[in-house]
């Protein structure tokens, strides 16, 4: 869907322009009695707002209002992760302020650099229809972008000790479904989810636990790399200004990111937004199992559709805990914003496609998305 990189703030997520004017004195460079606010409208997660002050701006992310879980949206965390990582993956941009305190805007914050660029969320944008080829050239940046990331490396930048690798696949499958298990608790009376006998959640769990591989190495692990989680160059769809939206990021198995990123590209719809016309379904774009040679090309790494098909399962499901306990948010009147009214169907449909990848393998049907004209 193409819309412009910014909008009005939203009702409810205004910023106290005073407050923030005081906090950033003598901080920052730039003319604050000029401040101006914006918000960019995409992500159901943390919200990003553009901060316009005479001839500078800056970017602003601080938590979602309302109740979060703990250890989520840690802005302190995401700013030293940043200073970390901008230094050896130039993608990342560079942080440059954080405030603590979370009694000034309601949560702690951070500032960092404006990068401008396009970011492709569901359709071809205006700048890029005139090139035949930029379908190929976005997919082919997306897996490099994912290789980029995996071949950094997390001893010499100081990055290791900011998880816990070892066990990680384990510990992923665990967390996760205990997430999902109290999400639907919170939704057990509410009618929004069918029950589990229907809907399978809690064989895709078994299958997991069961199936879970060791790691097949250890590296960053963005853990939300998508297509709309890049700037591209507005003139150059192969070139990525930026790589955004670091909240999850950690050390673990590579292949985590491979699989939530095939998640993603290969849905026909993503969450709260309609029909998907970027990623594997379309004319142009790579479909899976060229995405998945690319990566591995990049990467060094050896890498099939059969070897990743437990982190595509894993990719799922993950992405259906996030929405749920967004719209479980939503549902206890926490969020009022409208995008999150769906999610509940795209929480079911993503354990749905789960099952039926996992029914698929014990079957041996594959059932690969192929672009649309083959």
């Amino acid at each position: 869907m193409t819309r412009p990189e910014t909008s009005s703030v939203r009702s409810g997520e205004e910023l106290p322009l005073t407050i923030l004017r005081d906090v950033l004195r003598g901080r920052i460079e730039g003319d604050l009695d000029t401040l101006e606010v914006a918000q960019f409208p995409g992500g159901f997660s943390n919200l990003t707002y553009l901060l316009r002050m005479g001839g500078r701006e800056y970017v602003l992310r601080r938590a979602p209002l309302g109740p979060v879980a703990r250890g989520a949206h840690d802005m302190a965390r995401e700013y030293h992760l940043l200073e970390k990582i901008h230094p050896v993956l130039p993608v990342a941009p560079e942080p440059l302020l954080l405030v603590e305190d979370p009694g000034l805007l309601g949560s702690p914050f951070y500032l960092m650099e404006r990068r401008r660029g396009v970011v492709v969320r569901t359709t071809i944008p205006p700048e890029y229809r005139d090139l035949p080829d930029a379908p190929r050239q976005m997919s082919e940046a997306v897996a490099d972008t994912l290789a980029a990331l995996h071949a950094v490396d997390i001893d010499a930048a100081g990055l290791r000790a900011i998880g816990k690798p070892e066990g990680f696949n384990a510990r992923q499958v665990g967390g996760w479904a205990g997430r999902w298990r109290r999400a639907r608790e919170l939704l057990k009376d509410s009618g929004d989810l069918p029950p589990p006998a229907e809907l399978r959640d809690e064989l895709v769990i078994a299958w997991l636990e069961e199936q879970t591989p060791p790691e097949s190495a250890h590296t960053l692990v963005h853990n939300d790399l998508k297509l709309d989680n890049l700037m591209l160059d507005p003139t150059d769809p192969a070139h990525v200004v930026a790589l955004l939206d670091w909240e999850m990021t950690t050390v673990g198995d590579p292949l985590v990111d491979l699989g939530l990123t095939l998640t993603y590209w290969t849905m026909p719809e993503q969450p709260g937004r309609g029909v998907n016309e970027v990623g594997a379904s379309f004319p142009g774009f790579l479909n899976r199992e060229q995405f998945i040679a690319r990566y591995a090309s990049q990467s060094g790494r050896h890498v099939t559709g059969d070897s990743v098909r437990w982190y595509e399962v894993l990719g799922h499901f993950k992405l259906a805990v996030i929405v749920i306990q967004i719209f479980a948010r939503y549902r206890a009147g926490q969020t009022s914003d409208p995008r999150f009214a769906p999610l509940a169907g795209q929480a079911e449909w993503l354990i749905r496609e789960a099952w039926r990848r996992i029914s698929a393998e014990a079957t041996g049907d594959a059932g690969e998305v192929r672009p649309a004209d083959e």
